[in-house]
């Protein structure tokens, strides 16, 4: 191979490498795209920054949401009931299912599994406010017309009751931002909704 070959080769190997390391780069950058977008808004924010009170207010709040959507289907079933009650649990339901999802989504970005500290007050008689146990979730399915109305609205004031208590906790101990702004809207729309319960309960 002459002078003229080998400065020719040098220059084709120079340009190969450059082209290597473009196609690594963007290779990069497009592993590094999706996974801003399956995280969503939150998941980019909420992989990091975070402590054990972030994560326990996920853990808990996330079946104490879920027993409230339940509380919401069994009432919707019912009929017979007023427009005012039908319309609260709709309220209820269509604002806690997203807030699962969210939670689920934080406790996924952390590493953390969804089970945790709730699991010894599952059945609502040792550590989770408000939560109702089997017998009582039953006495609430079996309940018609104005009896049902009734317990639905004493049963989901104690339950809101008790899901601001948890948001307090982690507004005073959490450090995640999104978390902690979460529980913010948490205490303002369910005292909201315990004040608006007390009056439908007053009129009954």
């Amino acid at each position: 191979m002459n002078q003229k070959d080998q400065t020719i080769m040098k220059r084709y190997l120079s340009l190969s490498a450059l082209g290597v390391a473009a196609v690594v780069m963007l290779a990069g950058c497009g592993a590094a795209d999706p996974g801003e977008s399956a995280a969503g808004s939150s998941g980019s924010e909420v992989s990091g920054e975070h402590n054990d009170a972030d994560v326990m207010f996920a853990q808990m709040m996330i079946p104490h949401h879920e027993q409230a959507v339940q509380m919401s289907d069994v009432v919707l079933a019912k009929d017979g009931l007023s427009p005012e009650i039908t319309e609260l649990a709709t309220q209820v339901k269509d604002a806690q299912a997203p807030e699962i999802e969210t939670m689920t989504g934080w406790l996924d970005a952390w590493g953390e599994p969804v089970e945790g500290h709730h699991m010894e007050s599952a059945d609502g008689e040792d550590g989770m406010d408000g939560m109702l146990s089997e017998d009582q979730m039953g006495e609430l399915e079996a309940a018609e017309g104005e009896e049902a109305a009734r317990m639905f609205l004493e049963s989901m004031t104690a339950h809101h009751n008790g899901a601001v208590d948890m948001a307090q906790e982690e507004i005073e101990n959490g450090e995640n931002p999104e978390a902690i702004a979460l529980a913010e809207d948490i205490v303002e729309t369910q005292e909201a909704e315990i004040e608006e319960m007390k009056e439908l309960l007053a009129e009954l």
